[in-house]
């Protein structure tokens, strides 16, 4: 939110990434920045992706810069989660007016992890 109010809208998605790099190392958050996923289609390497932060080991922050988050970039950022195994992300746009938030989640993990861990 800190990152936004300060810049506002209008600037290219890197720029909020270095932004928000600098508030969360501010905040003692640990953090990796563009942390590089292989991906893997049948056991053979197709693609690297890199997701723009992985915070604490456990949170993906996917950031946008656009007018209006689309269905693609919930799609993303749900694919992101599936490829690092990881049950819970944030979906941030930086570029409307007013900061949009949307928190996600990876409901095969999180099957899988009640599957494995009954109450």
């Amino acid at each position: 939110m800190k990152v936004h109010s300060t810049l506002g809208n209008g600037f290219q998605e890197v720029v909020y990434q270095r932004a928000l790099a600098v508030e969360m190392e501010k905040q003692r958050l640990v953090f990796a920045r563009e942390l590089e996923m292989k991906i893997y289609y049948d056991s053979v390497q197709v693609g690297i992706r890199r997701a723009d932060f992985l915070v604490q080991d456990k949170v993906l922050l996917e950031l946008k810069a656009v007018s209006q988050l689309e269905d693609i970039h919930l799609a993303q950022a749900l694919n992101y989660l599936e490829a690092y195994k990881l049950e819970i992300g944030l979906l941030i746009n930086f570029g409307s007016r007013h900061i949009e938030i949307k928190r996600i989640t990876n409901e095969h993990k999180i099957a899988r992890l009640n599957k494995n861990n009954p109450s």
